[in-house]
């Protein structure tokens, strides 16, 4: 799941990945033009992904979470800290810092999609929507290595496309294990629908 080089970017990706809004180009540009206050935003999302696997290590239904689920979990949490550690080593260099506090509208809006207080179907939600973010960060980082023309950061975010995209991958079939495979295929395109017009 992890790794940071930038050849391991398949320059098909784009057609595999199923949103249903795309991020324009001009995107890029706008962000880049304060690239301490990208890095930062990028490590607190970086810490909140490590945070979200740590607390939904403990959400498995039953009594005793199998296996592959505290691997998948464990996996995800050491990946995001190592993400935030690379992120937060660039801040620094450039002469920014992180801020103690951050707020997400987007991820905020996605956790409103949760259906809180149904038990296996919450569960399948805050899954699908950890999906999201991965997927949307997919994109972007692709948006991203892209347009940017520093070369340390395009092969930051080029690296990190692959790492998220296995997340994505991995999150959806956790939910497979959760409830049935056509509810929650359903379930997702619904998400992806809603997902488009937060973005």
């Amino acid at each position: 799941m992890g790794g940071l080089e930038w050849g391991m970017v398949d320059r098909k990706r784009e057609v595999e990945l199923p949103l249903k809004w795309r991020t324009p180009d001009r995107w890029a540009g706008m962000v880049l033009e304060d690239i301490c206050g990208l890095l930062n935003d990028h490590a607190h999302l970086e810490k909140k992904a490590a945070a979200n696997a740590l607390e939904l290590l403990n959400r498995w239904p039953g009594e005793d979470p199998p296996q592959n689920w505290v691997t998948a979990m464990t996996a995800v949490a050491k990946d995001e800290a190592e993400h935030l550690a690379a992120v937060t080593r660039i801040l620094k260099r450039r002469g920014g810092k992180l801020t103690k506090y951050h707020r997400n509208a987007y991820a905020a809006a996605l956790r409103g999609l949760v259906r809180m207080g149904e038990g296996p179907r919450e569960l399948v939600d805050r899954l699908l929507v950890s999906a999201l973010i991965e997927l949307r960060s997919c994109e972007r980082f692709d948006v991203l290595a892209r347009n940017c023309g520093d070369e340390k950061l395009k092969k930051l975010y080029g690296g990190l496309w692959a790492s998220e995209h296995g997340h994505y991958l991995m999150f959806l079939g956790l939910a497979e294990d959760v409830e049935e495979k056509e509810e929650v295929e359903a379930r997702w395109e619904e998400m992806l629908e809603a997902e488009a017009g937060i973005s």
